[in-house]
């Protein structure tokens, strides 16, 4: 009889030590409600224009501006030279000063493209794109073209990936594989690390050895840029944007290996910039956002970091480097996830995922 007892006073410790630890992270979720707005095909890039709508790529070339509060969409014609290929299409798009700033696969000829980018005035029926940046060489390659931009000032960054050819991220001679910063018509800022001792380098290029970037944003509090990147299979990271400096790819594989399951190299080592929060196995890091709003004022200051292969959004306290703090917010609830934005007036979060818009508030 004692033995039974025993045995049933630890099935319900055991019953109540699960329930413990369940109910937190399933209250947790409950507290945000989930809203599609609309049905998208393959969207990548997103960015208010004003409080009420919103502007969209999809992949494949389309540019759609959305109402959020009548759920309207019209379709905005454009000029733009690009080739859905592979991972390449319309990526990403930013609203600046009443222009358009967009990113995209631009078509060089026999299959080779680059990331490139341009800008038109805003106009609400047709867009007339001028080129205003190029990642050179052209390259035949389906993969790994980035790219997010970020306007800080008079600036313009964005990431340019390596397109699947490793090493040349550490070319200083060629673009891919690195983070741009030009003026916003194109021009090239006198400060950039051409002009401060790195004669070498392309003038537009502002620091070197990254893979696959598919996050860039300007956070409000501290001025800084930030950036995502994917790694291999494993090496993930999150990280701040260092002038002339060098994240490491390929000579790093910031603790992935390749495909193959051979290995790459060290996580990090001195004389390379180091993450702030590396991910490994990989998550897949989409777009980031430094979070300031009404919303979930709770989070001001914080990362939110999307994902694509466990479609997550992860939130980084990250004012003590040395001690990250990471929570998973969702996960499965609304499928791969491509872009974040912040609305300018109310802080509530609108998502890209692989087939819509969507928004997440707070359940009053």
């Amino acid at each position: 009889m004692v033995v039974d007892q025993n045995f049933h006073n630890l099935k319900k410790f055991l019953f109540f030590l699960v329930l413990f630890i369940s109910v937190p992270l399933n209250s947790f979720a409950k507290q945000f409600d989930f809203k599609k707005i609309i049905n998208l095909e393959a969207p990548w890039g997103s960015s208010f224009i004003n409080d009420e709508e919103l502007i969209v790529t999809e992949k494949s070339g389309k540019i759609k501006l959305i109402n959020i509060i009548n759920n309207s969409v019209s379709e905005i014609s454009h000029n733009l030279n690009f080739l859905e290929y592979g991972q390449g299409g319309l990526l990403d798009i930013l609203y600046n000063d009443n222009y358009i700033y967009i990113s995209y696969t631009e078509n060089r000829n026999n299959f080779k493209t680059s990331t490139s980018i341009a800008r038109a005035v805003l106009k609400k029926k047709r867009l007339e794109f001028e080129n205003i940046f190029q990642a050179n060489p052209p390259i035949d390659s389906p993969y790994h073209f980035g790219s997010r931009l970020a306007i800080k000032g008079d600036h313009l960054f964005a990431s340019a990936g390596e397109r699947g050819e490793g090493m040349i991220a550490q070319d200083v001679k060629k673009h891919p594989g690195s983070i741009i910063r030009i003026n916003l018509d194109g021009s090239i800022p006198r400060d950039n690390p051409r002009f401060e001792g790195k004669s070498d380098w392309l003038p537009e290029i502002y620091q070197i050895g990254v893979r696959n970037p598919q996050g860039l944003v300007l956070s409000p509090f501290d001025q800084k840029i930030y950036i995502s990147n994917h790694g291999a299979k494993g090496g993930d990271w999150f990280g701040e944007v260092k002038k002339g400096e060098n994240y490491g790819w390929k000579i790093l594989g910031w603790g992935g290996t390749n495909y193959s399951g051979t290995p790459i190299g060290p996580k990090w080592k001195p004389g390379f910039t180091k993450a702030i929060k590396y991910w490994v196995p990989s998550i897949a890091t989409s777009a980031i956002t430094i979070y300031k709003g009404k919303e979930f004022e709770e989070w001001n200051g914080n990362a939110l970091i999307t994902s694509l292969k466990d479609k997550s959004l992860r939130k980084l306290d990250f004012n003590d480097i040395s001690n990250v703090k990471e929570e998973v917010i969702f996960k499965n609830k609304i499928g791969r996830i491509r872009d974040i934005q912040i609305h300018p007036i109310s802080g509530k979060l609108f998502f890209l995922s692989q087939n819509g818009l969507w928004l997440m508030q707070k359940i009053n």
